[in-house]
């Protein structure tokens, strides 16, 4: 399953736009706009999703579900649970 963050998160990664995403997968840009947009996961026809997790994985981006291993040897970045704050931090997180 694919979430908006990570879409967005990977054109990040990958330095593009939303055009340039929908231009690399054969997408309209309304639909790549719509996907970045939803809440949960991303929703949409399988073959327009299929479209676009393969212009990114050609593009050099790994996707990675939730408790998988990563397959691949390059550098990234991956999402995980917040630590517990540190003793006496006053919010619990970083400002």
């Amino acid at each position: 399953m694919l979430t908006p963050a990570q879409l967005r998160a990977a054109r990040a990664i990958l330095g593009i736009d939303q055009r340039t995403l929908a231009d690399l997968s054969g997408v309209s840009l309304p639909t790549i706009q719509r996907m970045e947009a939803s809440d949960g996961y991303v929703r949409g026809v399988v073959d327009t999703l299929t479209k676009v997790i393969a212009a990114l994985e050609y593009a050099g981006v790994e996707l990675i579900g939730d408790n998988a291993a990563s397959q691949g040897g390059g550098r990234g970045v991956r999402l995980r649970e917040p630590m517990a704050p540190p003793p006496g931090h006053p919010t619990g997180r970083p400002t």
